[in-house]
């Protein structure tokens, strides 16, 4: 029987190289895009001895190009999407080069779309597979940035949307938003997080754990975290005026777009 596959965009370092270790653990042909392709050969020699088979795909998914090769092998099929890629940047939005802007949307956004839109004729004709989208709880929270918060917002409603509309076909959608997790997200972003108390920080294998539990209980917003299920809670609960001020006291939202 052969092996079922899953494509992982942004594998190379934290969460997305979670989720490429733990699929391969668990026996799956992995797919690996990025656009680094030292790190993703890395990677991949790494993986050869506990993934059934390993495929390197180079791709910029900020570039059209790039994601229609992504497209095309979505479209031969595969069992599990991860959705993985996505940055975000420091500085004001007003002051943030508009090309800098938009690629930040190409990859947290655009590349999402395209790439599900791809993934899900193949999954549907086999009656069974998953997206996998990373968010954030900045999606689900007021005040923590603007484009990338927004980004992400976008991302939890388009996977709301698209799980209801695929009930009952076997296909499920899910968006996993995570808080503060010890990548090197936040160091490339140029986000000094020195002042973040230690009870914030998530590990990568437990935010990977955790999300994996919640799909296989079929929860379409997976939080990984108590401490960010309590957040978003209170998020809910509270005047949106006041949640704003919260979480500018707990973790800024200035200086970050």
């Amino acid at each position: 029987m052969p092996r079922p596959v899953a494509l992982i965009t942004g594998p190379t370092s934290g969460i997305g190289a979670g989720y490429a270790r733990r699929f391969a653990r668990d026996g799956y042909d992995v797919v690996l895009v990025a656009r680094d392709v030292d790190r993703l050969t890395e990677l991949s020699d790494e993986l050869r001895g506990r993934a059934g088979g390993v495929e390197v795909l180079p791709a910029d998914l900020g570039d059209p190009a790039g994601r229609r090769k992504v497209e095309e092998r979505l479209a031969a099929g595969v069992r599990v999407l991860v959705n993985n890629a996505g940055f975000g940047t420091s500085g004001e939005f007003w002051a943030t080069d508009p090309a800098v802007l938009q690629a930040q949307l190409d990859v947290n956004v655009t590349a999402v779309m395209h790439l599900t839109r791809a993934a899900l004729p193949a999954m549907l004709d086999a009656g069974v597979g998953t997206v996998i989208n990373i968010a954030s709880v900045a999606g689900l929270v007021p005040g923590r940035g603007s484009t990338y918060s927004a980004s992400k917002a976008w991302v939890i409603a388009f996977s709301e949307g698209l799980a209801v509309s695929l009930q009952g076909t076997g296909v499920g959608v899910h968006a996993v938003c995570p808080g503060y997790v010890r990548t090197e997200f936040h160091a490339r972003a140029g986000i000094d997080m020195a002042k973040l108390p230690s009870f914030m920080w998530l590990a990568v294998d437990d935010v990977v754990s955790r999300s994996l539990a919640d799909v296989a209980r079929g929860k379409v917003i997976s939080i990984p975290g108590p401490q960010y299920k309590a957040i978003v809670t209170a998020g809910r609960l509270l005047p949106r005026g006041l949640a704003r001020a919260a979480t500018k006291r707990i973790g800024g939202g200035r200086g970050r777009t």
